[in-house]
């Protein structure tokens, strides 16, 4: 009888310790794991890249310099280039053009009554702009110094704000209109920001206001901040009980039909208590 008892006692404290790790908590915490492993992983690039940049590794150093050389060359041969990649980096594809952007699409989502992702772009969009800001003052790599410079630019140089502007804003228009764009017409909109994202890396180091190695940094350093705040949205949404979004799908697929999106969907299922007899 005594045994009986000690093995019911051990069986129920396995079912307890079971239960305790199958539960909403364990849940939690594996999806915090998953997004702490996966936004390190995604740093590690960023970090390498800010080793490198800091101990002047000789062969980065010889890259970025004789980009920057061979670049400025020819921008002073060619004065109607110039005023081209100036256009689209001082206008186009300005910080300020591409924050506007994302701004009025904060306001959009807050029409729609789409809280949590109007916050998600927003958040996304100002902690790339303070960290980029802080990151740059922590370094303080000085910008390419050029004979008979065709631009200029105030500040430090590591990481490129335009950059880190570009993959931040980018990824959050895609991220959020994706759902909105038909399937036949989706590549179109990737390349769009694909187009942003590496011309205005392009016209920085040929302005020769960048070297090479901040435009890398810049867009590392974005990257790895729209991983941490879409993994935080993700985990929202599991514990809303919505379905994991492919990043194909956009990060909110129910955006382009419902009339409330973090609400009750037009086509969802009604309680049973809610109808009518």
């Amino acid at each position: 009888m005594a045994q009986r008892t000690a093995r019911s006692r051990r069986l129920g404290t396995f079912r307890a310790l079971l239960a305790r790790h199958s539960g909403p908590d364990a849940a939690f915490g594996r999806r915090l794991v998953l997004a702490v492993t996966a936004t390190a992983a995604v740093a590690v690039p960023f970090a390498l890249a800010l080793v490198l940049v800091e101990s002047r590794w000789p062969p980065l150093y010889r890259l970025d310099r004789a980009t920057a050389e061979r670049l400025h060359r020819t921008a002073l041969e060619h004065p109607a280039r110039v005023r081209v990649l100036d256009f689209f980096t001082g206008v186009v594809w300005d910080p300020v053009t591409l924050r506007l952007l994302v701004a009025a699409l904060v306001v959009w989502l807050l029409t729609r009554r789409a809280w949590r992702l109007a916050t998600w772009a927003a958040v996304t969009a100002t902690s790339g702009a303070l960290i980029g800001f802080l990151v740059k003052n922590v370094v303080e790599r000085a910008r390419p110094h050029l004979p008979e410079p065709v631009a200029h630019a105030p500040g430090f140089s590591f990481p490129s704000g335009h950059a880190m502007t570009a993959t931040t804003s980018c990824a959050v228009l895609l991220l959020v209109l994706l759902p909105l764009v038909p399937r036949a017409w989706r590549p179109l909109p990737w390349a769009l920001a694909a187009t942003a994202v590496l011309g205005v890396g392009y016209t920085r180091v040929a302005l020769g206001v960048h070297w090479v190695s901040d435009v890398v940094g810049g867009w590392l350093l974005g990257v790895a901040v729209v991983t941490a705040t879409t993994l935080a949205f993700e985990a929202w949404r599991a514990d809303a009980g919505r379905p994991r979004a492919a990043v194909s799908e956009g990060l909110e697929p129910e955006i382009s039909s419902d009339a409330d999106p973090e609400g009750t969907s037009r086509g969802a299922a009604v309680a049973p208590s809610d109808h009518v007899t």
